[in-house]
């Protein structure tokens, strides 16, 4: 079958088929921020790969085709037997439909793909996880021979889920954060299947990002908030200082889930600036922290270094890694702070989208909520998106500003 010569089948065929926090900061939103409109934009950070004319027409009619896709009532009643979702969001999601007129997708960028989506933050937030999908599965089956790719990707997952079978690697507990980045969705419906199967030696398989995979297999789904998140409900008020954006964002987050749901994202404007509104109430509250930018040694350390400051026993909390992890590096860092703290993984690409090609590195992110910027300012430089470089400056000077001359009263 040559590539780029034919009809692919329905790539995202649930609603479900998500991750997780979208439901957790759907549901806040939908509460909270329901007049919040925002924008997103994608982007390639590969230098080398160019989409076609045909790829772009065929990741057209595949959002298309995602946007006729209505909640079921059994894939709703399962939302709702989770136990932090409410029955009010589940009525609203009972009505949800995407909306295709949102979008707009051609041929208008450097990597030969634009996509832009712009509407209420309920309903742009919902496409970024099908859209991610769709792209790579669209890209890896009309880019290459389809059926190879599939075959490496099967053994080198073989390969690797034997060494934790074995012991090799020691994993405490993982989960699969794979969905945006997938080879595709057979990939990534085969791992999570391998490894909810598995007898794991030193090593738990708590569950999947993707929902509609975690119902499947009768796993765990895995996600609380995203960078979005302390983006918006931090940024998106206009009259908040956005150095506090922690605070505002971890300040609704208990008012819509109390002591429920609770992993809170520490880099979106430095994990130095989230320490500053961390303090023993959230602390005490959250059940743990995640890192997603940055030395993950160091930023382990510094986080056990705060909780012990605060009187809190570290060992009580969850340092939950999921920066481009492997099993090799998940290993490294359980053994690293084994008996520090509890210690948690989210697993991306290495688990589902591993081939003998190079796997796309594309992302889409909120670029401007109700009409301004928005950015974010990680751990380390370059995983950070936002058109307007004078708001970029804006947002560094107000962090820097706390940071140095910020006290304690």
């Amino acid at each position: 079958m040559k590539r780029g010569t034919y009809i692919m089948e329905r790539i995202i065929t649930s609603l479900l088929e998500t991750d997780a926090y979208k439901f957790s900061m759907g549901q806040a939103i939908y509460h909270q921020f329901s007049d919040y409109k925002t924008t997103w934009t994608f982007k390639c950070r590969n230098k080398d790969v160019h989409f076609t004319k045909e790829m772009v027409e065929e990741i057209k009619r595949q959002i298309k085709a995602y946007c006729e896709l209505r909640f079921t009532e059994e894939e709703l009643e399962y939302l709702e037997n989770i136990v932090w979702i409410k029955g009010s969001y589940v009525d609203f999601l009972r009505l949800w439909q995407a909306r295709f007129d949102d979008f707009t997708i051609d041929d208008n960028a450097e990597c030969g793909l634009n996509i832009e989506t712009k509407g209420t933050w309920l309903n742009t937030s919902m496409y970024e996880i099908p859209t991610l999908a769709i792209v790579n599965e669209v890209y890896f089956r009309m880019q290459y021979n389809y059926d190879e790719l599939f075959e490496s990707f099967k053994k080198r997952l073989a390969q690797k889920v034997e060494k934790v079978k074995d012991g090799t690697y020691k994993l405490a507990v993982f989960s699969e954060f794979g969905l945006r980045r997938r080879l595709s969705a057979e990939a990534q419906d085969l791992a999570v299947k391998t490894l909810a199967e598995a007898d794991l030696k030193d090593s738990k398989f708590l569950g999947t990002s993707n929902v509609y995979l975690a119902k499947k297999y009768n796993v765990t789904p895995v996600g609380t908030m995203a960078h979005e998140w302390i983006m918006c409900s931090g940024q998106g008020n206009h009259k908040h200082n956005p150095a506090y954006s922690n605070w505002y964002a971890l300040d609704a987050w208990v008012k819509e889930y109390g002591i429920l749901n609770g992993t809170a994202l520490t880099d979106t404007i430095t994990t130095d600036c989230f320490l500053k509104d961390f303090q023993l109430t959230y602390a005490t509250l959250f059940s743990g922290v995640r890192h997603d930018s940055g030395d993950p040694v160091e930023w382990g350390e510094k986080m056990i270094r705060h909780y012990e400051g605060l009187g809190i026993d570290p060992k009580t909390k969850t340092l939950l890694f999921s920066d481009s992890l492997d099993f090799e590096r998940a290993d490294k860092l359980f053994r690293h702070f084994n008996g520090k703290a509890r210690v948690g993984f989210g697993i991306g690409t290495y688990i589902s989208n591993d081939t003998d090609v190079e796997p796309l590195n594309i992302v889409m992110k909120t670029t401007r909520c109700n009409g301004q910027d928005v950015a974010k300012i990680s751990d380390v430089k370059g995983k950070g998106m936002c058109k307007n470089p004078e708001y970029v400056d804006y947002l560094q000077r107000c962090i820097d500003w706390r940071l140095t001359h910020e006290t304690k009263i």
